[in-house]
Formats: C-alpha cells, structure tokens, sequence
C-alpha cells in the first residue's frame, strides 16, 4: 500500500512510517518500514506504533496524514497505555487469541490497553486532516474493527471490554485488570475526530464477487453465502456440510454443478490441554472432510488472503473425496486430530497444505466449496 501510495504520487512530498508483518515488507523509496510479530506483538510492534505516533507530532491545519489500515495491525501496532507492560499484551493477545472471541471483541478490548488504538492516532494527529484508506479483514467491513481503528472514533467501552472478559473467562494480569476497571481515559467517540476521513478501498466481498465471476465464466452456479460468516470454525464446517450435500443430493438451494462461496473469519475455542499446529481455516476444512464423511463429487479449499492461516506457514488447504481415507491410511486418525486442533499436521502429513507465501493483501478468509 505504501508503494502504491509512492508510486501514485511521485512528485509529492512525502515521508511516514510503515509496521507490517516478518516477511512482508517491500521496497520504499521514502517511508522507513519496520517489521514486527503477528499475531502475538513483540518488541517492534512496541518500536513500530511509537515511531507511527511519533510521526503525526506537531502537525498543522496545512497538514495530511493519510493512513493506510490493514489486518494485522492491532498486533502490529502494540503500545500500552501508562501502567502496562509490552509483556502484559502479550498475555492477554494470547489470552483472547485461544478464547473464542471474534475479532471484533478481541479488537475492543485492546483499544482500551493501547495509546494508539481506538482513535488515538487520529486524536494525536490534530488538527492536521487525516485520511484512512484501508482494506478490510473484518465481518461487516466496521472501520473502527480493522487494525483497532487507530483513526476512526470507537463505540465500545470500558464496560464493554470487561464483559467480553467475563463471557470468555479470560485469565488477565493483575495489572490489565485493574486498568479495565479504572475506566480512565476514555477512546474518542463517535461525533468527535471531526478532521479525518475513511475510504474503504477493498473488501471481502469485493473478492467474492470476484471469485464468482470466475466461476460463472467456467460453467458453475456459484452462490456467495457472506462476507461476514463466523462462529467455531468446526461448527461452521458441519453446517457447510450438510449444504453441500443437500446440493449433491437434491440440488438444494442451487443446482450442481455449484461453488459456494464465502468469507470471514472464524474461530478456534482452545482448552486448557493446549492445541496441536493448526489455523482456524485448517480445522474448518478438516470439521468439513469428517462430516461429508467421503461424499464423492465433493472438494473445498478455504484460506487466509494474506497467505498465512494462523501462526504457520501454509494459506490454508484442500479438501478431496479421498481426504479422510489417505489421513487414515497415514496413521491418523482424521477425530483425534480435530479434538486435538493439529489440522495443519494432518493435511501437512497427506500433503494438502496450500503454501502461497505472503501475498500482500488481506481480505480476510475466503472458503470454496465444489459440488459436481
């Protein structure tokens, strides 16, 4: 996005800071670029949001701030408010990252840990106008979601954080604990940041629509099911199950040959014995292999846009007829390894992983399913 940003305006001055993930970064001719630890936050993503914040300081009214906002940034981006240590953010990013919680809940409650999300950025940009232009990973595209809104007013509060602790049972540091409890220091709220602007440029169902095109142009129905799907990513790919087989079976809601289609973001509840290596995309698949239960005539693919499902290396994987006969014929047995959330290690094992490498981009999960 910064490249693009340089390459559109050639002539303009220019300078910024820019925090993406390991691996990720491209050449720049006039913003510096940090790289930083995703989806837990390390020391540069402490490094990076003070340099960010740094660079909107002792701005003017003549000033422009334009802010280019992707997925990611909330862990990208990791400055505690005073009283918090970066140690205390891992932990509760750990803490919410095996709960349960959608993004949207994870999101609010770290805008009220951080002096940069939420708003924040924006409110220390002023008065100078800030324009966000920003690509969405989020279910329903909300501004204030992506990357935690460090530039957009944030409707969420002290009390609402402390309830999605509550509901998940989140274990927290005494210290974030006592900070949800103050309610000091509110986020800016909406009706206020008067001087910025927020322009969606890209959006999952922009690559859905995409994707559907692409199928219509090679002769299947496709029929999108949403943008903003979410849920235990195991239960989500048994409800997904029994569509496709109603498909196959009575071409119901949509005759074969047919692709659905579908985005969001989904989630994986891990429990106190610990987890195997494994995405939210990989166990929806594999929930998926174990409920068609071998049904012919049927494949899916789903993952990650931006390339990585989770913490691995791989974008996501592929679903065949055969997948639970060759996991078994590997040693493995296709329930225990959901139980156990090592998705990536069955269909790593039988060769199914899809490896894309970074693709830059991020538009949250996107979820394929054939029926012929």
């Amino acid at each position: 996005m910064a490249a693009a940003l340089e390459d559109a305006w050639p002539d303009v001055e220019l300078s910024g800071v820019v925090v993406t993930r390991y691996g990720h970064s491209v050449p720049t001719r006039r913003m510096r670029v940090i790289e930083a630890s995703h989806p837990v936050p390390d020391t540069n993503s402490e490094i990076g949001a003070q340099s960010v914040l740094q660079a909107v300081q002792g701005l003017g009214p003549d000033d422009l701030v334009i802010a280019l906002m992707s997925g990611g940034g909330s862990a990208l981006m990791a400055l505690p408010v005073d009283g918090l240590t970066l140690a205390d953010k891992q932990a509760v990013n750990r803490a919410l990252l095996a709960s349960g919680a959608t993004i949207s809940e994870m999101n609010a409650v770290r805008k009220h840990l951080s002096r940069i999300k939420g708003g924040r950025l924006a409110a220390a940009a002023a008065p100078a106008k800030v324009v966000t232009l920003a690509i969405s990973d989020v279910p329903g595209d909300d501004p204030a979601v992506i990357a935690s809104g460090p530039t957009v007013p944030d409707p969420t509060t002290f009390a609402d954080a402390r309830s999605i602790i509550a509901r998940y049972g989140v274990e927290l540091p005494l210290s974030v604990a006592a900070r949800l409890k103050e309610e000091a220091d509110e986020t800016p709220k909406p009706g206020q940041l008067s001087h910025t602007e927020f322009r969606m440029i890209a959006t999952p169902s922009m690559a859905l629509r995409a994707a559907a095109e692409e199928a219509s142009r090679l002769g299947l129905s496709p029929l999108i099911l949403g943008d903003a799907l979410e849920g235990e990513s195991r239960e989500v790919g048994t409800v997904m199950s029994g569509i496709a087989k109603s498909i196959a079976t009575h071409g119901l809601p949509i005759e074969r040959p047919a692709v659905l289609l579908s985005g969001g973001e989904t989630t994986v509840s891990i429990g106190p014995e610990g987890a195997g290596r494994g995405g939210r995309n990989t166990e929806f698949l594999l929930a998926l292999a174990v409920a068609l239960g071998g049904t012919k005539g049927i494949w899916a693919v789903a993952g990650d846009t931006d390339g990585i499902d989770g913490t691995e290396d791989a974008a996501g994987a592929f679903v065949a007829p055969d997948t639970l006969a060759r996991a078994r014929a590997a040693g493995l047995d296709p329930h225990a390894v959901l139980d156990s959330h090592d998705s990536y290690g069955l269909f790593d094992a039988i060769g199914d992983l899809i490896r894309t490498g970074p693709t830059l981009t991020n538009v949250n999960d996107i979820r394929a399913i054939l029926i012929a």
